[in-house]
């Protein structure tokens, strides 16, 4: 039996899409720190590319560690409360990050902790927003609150790159630390409690075959996890790329006057625009439709994408730009379905399912994208960039092959 909300001024739809928009932009403070550092942190900490891959993708390690059990507690306990605890947990690691990582495992350390209080604010904040909600208004909800991760995502890199230059890379991580705790007092003064079932009535708490008997949401699972490996990857490496490309172009062109951390800032911005158009071309279109185009379109853009960076710099932002874009255009319809196929006291568990096979795609791609760079050539090669972004971009190119198989799997049932 679902739980009643407790407040006495109900919020309208738009209301609450905007309090926890604003609020996960800012539990995200930390999430880009080090990945907008990375070209710092290689050098200050001689890193190998496959180190610096495995430091920025570590942190879904600690996501996926958090998620299956935060997530799922939110069908059973007020979502508001593991938000806070996440918070804090998010804010622990990036102050732990400033005042104590000295290299490779103290890194590691750190960047593992704001992973995991990610674990507990991302898909516990959507089921905050997403259960007073129902029908087009929770779509229309769910798709600007994925959108926002890419405004997260912008403000750390702008934030840690703007602050790491006028006060050390440290400033970068304090910053990452407070934004969590604004996150906290935005949703626990603000939001209404979330939906939770009746103890009696719930399976053990991370029985999660319900959720995997579902083949709709099955499908909108396994294209998310696609989704997060290409889309993580960029992110982990972009700014990397975007100083290598700066090094190739003639000096004072005008791309190259912005540092590299507000470029990827700017590019990130591209994001949430296009998540968002994307989710209502699907609810006009059909999801299956939508969600297959943006993703090949994605993937053939990220195979040619590593092989650009000696073209003009103004060039080579446009077409990042473009592909971001592309990237994001199936994020909101890949969630959005996956939250209106699951039974509504599945929620919790269907996003736990969700973020752990997403994640874990997550994980790996850095490191996958990294260890690539040092055995075709390293950071400083233009074919090891290319075939880099390859590695990720390929399973894009072959959407058209799933989608094939999908009809013909539905046909015959």
């Amino acid at each position: 039996m679902s739980g009643t909300l407790s407040v006495s001024k109900p919020r309208s739809a738009i209301a609450m899409t905007l309090i926890m928009c604003v609020a996960e932009s800012f539990s995200m403070a930390a999430f880009a720190a080090f990945v907008t550092l990375l070209p710092l942190f290689q050098k200050s900490w001689q890193l190998s590319n496959t180190e610096a891959g495995l430091i920025g993708g570590i942190a879904f390690a600690g996501y996926m560690t958090a998620v299956p059990v935060l997530s799922a507690l939110t069908d059973r306990i007020d979502s508001r409360r593991i938000y806070l605890g996440a918070c804090c947990l998010s804010a622990l690691g990036a102050a732990g990050f400033a005042l104590f990582a000295q290299g490779f495992w103290t890194a590691l350390l750190f960047q593992f902790v704001i992973g995991a209080g990610l674990g507990g604010t991302y898909m516990p904040g959507l089921k905050t927003l997403t259960d007073p909600l129902q029908g087009s208004a929770q779509a229309r909800a769910t798709a600007f609150y994925a959108a926002c991760f890419g405004v997260g995502s912008s403000l750390s890199i702008f934030a840690s790159g703007a602050l790491a230059a006028r006060h050390g890379w440290q400033a970068a991580f304090v910053f990452g630390a407070i934004g969590p705790v604004i996150a906290a007092v935005l949703v626990n003064l603000l939001m209404p409690r979330g939906h939770t079932r009746a103890q009696k009535a719930a399976t053990a708490l991370l029985d999660f075959r319900p959720v995997l008997a579902n083949r709709a949401t099955r499908y909108y699972i396994l294209g998310y996890a696609l989704h997060s490996y290409e889309l993580f990857a960029q992110r982990a490496w972009m700014v990397a790329f975007l100083t290598f490309t700066a090094t190739l172009q003639p000096a004072g062109t005008a791309v190259v006057a912005l540092s590299a951390a507000t470029l990827a800032a700017l590019i990130n911005l591209c994001g949430p625009l296009m998540s968002v158009t994307g989710n209502e071309l699907a609810l006009r279109f059909g999801r299956e439709r939508i969600i297959f185009t943006f993703m090949t379109a994605s993937g053939v853009v990220t195979c040619v994408l590593g092989f650009t960076a000696g073209l003009p710099s103004a060039a080579v932002f446009v077409l990042m730009c473009v592909h971001y874009g592309l990237m994001l255009g199936d994020s909101a319809a890949l969630t959005a379905g996956a939250i209106g196929s699951a039974h509504s006291d599945q929620r919790g568990a269907m996003m736990a399912v969700s973020s752990v096979v997403g994640f874990s795609a997550a994980l790996v791609a850095p490191l996958v994208f990294g260890a690539v760079l040092d055995i075709a050539g390293g950071n400083r090669n233009a074919l090891a960039w290319g075939l880099a972004y390859i590695s990720i971009g390929i399973f894009g190119v072959f959407a058209p092959m799933a989608r094939a198989l999908h009809k013909n799997i539905n046909k015959n049932n």
